[in-house]
């Protein structure tokens, strides 16, 4: 989600909102299929995750790609050469990648010789989802929310701040 060529924070804030609405979302579906003991396929359900990582992006890759998007006024044109080829900014992950991955742990295994997903030993494997654990989740997420919600107002009351000035 970008927001405006000038205001990075906002554009900071609002990848953070949307990382943590995805999680939340994640969340929300663990939650959902918890009790489900299979999968259509027949595996038994997984717990998913999403991992966040920090692409490796040089510096000069950066600062071409910021100055791309500031315009500098000067007083002579031959003071900043712009670049020769021109930078593809449609992929605006903010240098992140986002990949939602299944927790490959095992989950419990219980004696239920009665139900249809008993192996001939009479267990049954069930989901690896922990209840407490993805509402601790959905806790640290909702107050990640909050606080890069608290940054995009602030960014906000700043730049309403300046321009009353």
């Amino acid at each position: 989600m970008k927001i405006g060529n000038n205001f990075f924070g906002f554009d900071i804030s609002a990848k953070g909102l949307s990382i943590q609405r995805k999680k939340m979302n994640l969340i929300a579906e663990n939650l959902a299929n918890g009790n489900s003991v299979r999968t259509e396929d027949g595996q038994p359900i997984r717990r998913k995750i999403l991992n966040v990582t920090q692409k490796n992006v040089g510096f000069a890759d950066q600062m071409r790609d910021i100055s791309n998007t500031i315009q500098i006024n000067t007083t002579n044109p031959n003071h900043i050469k712009k670049p020769i080829e021109p930078i593809n900014n449609s992929n605006n992950n903010s240098g992140l990648e986002i990949k939602v991955a299944e927790d490959k742990s095992p989950g419990d295994v219980v004696y239920m010789p009665e139900h249809p997903n008993a192996d001939e030993n009479g267990y049954v494997e069930l989901s690896n989802i922990n209840t407490i654990t993805e509402m601790i989740d959905m806790i640290a997420a909702t107050r990640s929310y909050e606080a890069n919600l608290t940054a995009l107002n602030s960014s906000k009351q700043m730049i309403k701040d300046s321009l009353e000035i």
